[in-house]
């Protein structure tokens, strides 16, 4: 078969049909679509678990901890809300504060697709600041005679596609904890959806040193004597033996006792779904916004809790 020539330099065009244009035109909007697929579809199928555990994680591209910027923003928030008892007791200049933090934070995000990056997003992460109602009235349960609120953590488990928020508890002789269940589906490259299925309630454990509460002073002052509290400490010694004594078999009857834990019906009420908006991601900190628009920052859990957020 005869080569088709091509047209020479200097030949007219021939001018594409109107068909054809409309052709080209609807191939370049798709390819377009498709190129910012992630941050259109909303639908995203949720990621095999078994694909997302035999896939090795990429290497981030730029470590915050090497930026001075990220690091200087992270401690100027993080101070800035300290004492605030994780938000409940922060002034509205305090918040104003914090919220311009967060907005410059999320501005220098370096993980742009936190959904995607499970093996970042995985672990136990401990909540220190948030503006969210329903969390601020858990925390104002301080304020009840003898109540304690500790840590409240999330633990997201990636390949499982699962998440447990809980709260620590702890009462005069007591400490136990409540737990919320769910799971949640990759809805685009920051958002999460998550559906609540279940509840529980740790087995309350009896503290060990339960005299800290019933002790005695050295010395008491009356009408300004000093008088010895020994004698009378001496007379309680029997009555705290049985007590401890008492106590030891309670502790040991109900340590191996399993927590309760309690399904949510399908039909649960609209509070069990809610999705979740991570808009910061490193190895040390999360920012993550809720469905009305409240804020959540946590750190990662990797040493003891450090009070006073």
């Amino acid at each position: 078969a005869k080569k088709e020539e091509e047209p020479a330099f200097g030949e007219p065009i021939v001018e594409l049909t109107e068909e054809k244009k409309k052709e080209v035109a609807e191939r370049s909007i798709d390819s377009a679509l498709a190129d910012h697929e992630d941050d259109w579809n909303d639908e995203r199928v949720p990621i095999d678990s078994t694909d997302a555990a035999d896939d090795e994680p990429e290497p981030p591209t730029a470590s915050p901890a090497e930026d001075p910027a990220v690091n200087a923003a992270k401690t100027q928030m993080l101070d800035a809300f300290y004492g605030t008892n994780r938000g409940l007791d922060a002034s509205s200049a305090v918040r104003a504060e914090v919220n311009e933090l967060i907005a410059r934070l999320e501005a220098m995000n370096p993980t742009p697709s936190p959904s995607y990056e499970l093996a970042a997003l995985s672990g136990r992460w401990r909540l220190v600041y948030t503006s969210n109602s329903e969390v601020m009235i858990l925390l104002a349960a301080e304020n009840l005679p003898g109540l304690s609120v500790g840590d409240i953590t999330q633990t997201i488990d990636g390949v499982g596609g699962r998440v447990e928020n809980r709260v620590q508890l702890s009462a005069p002789l007591l400490e136990s904890s409540v737990s919320a269940n769910a799971s949640f589906e990759v809805r685009s490259p920051k958002r999460l959806q998550v559906k609540f299925d279940e509840a529980g309630v740790e087995t309350p454990t009896i503290v060990n040193d339960v005299f800290q509460y019933m002790s005695l002073p050295m010395t008491v002052d009356v009408m300004g004597q000093s008088i010895d509290t020994g004698p009378l400490a001496a007379l309680m010694e029997p009555f705290q033996s049985g007590l401890s004594g008492a106590l030891d078999g309670v502790k040991n009857a109900v340590k191996d006792l399993p927590g309760l834990k309690v399904p949510l019906p399908e039909s649960a009420t609209p509070g069990s779904e809610a999705w979740l908006l991570t808009t910061y991601l490193d190895g040390n900190l999360r920012i993550a916004r809720g469905d009305g628009g409240s804020v959540f920052v946590l750190t990662k859990v990797h040493e003891p809790p450090k009070y006073g957020y």
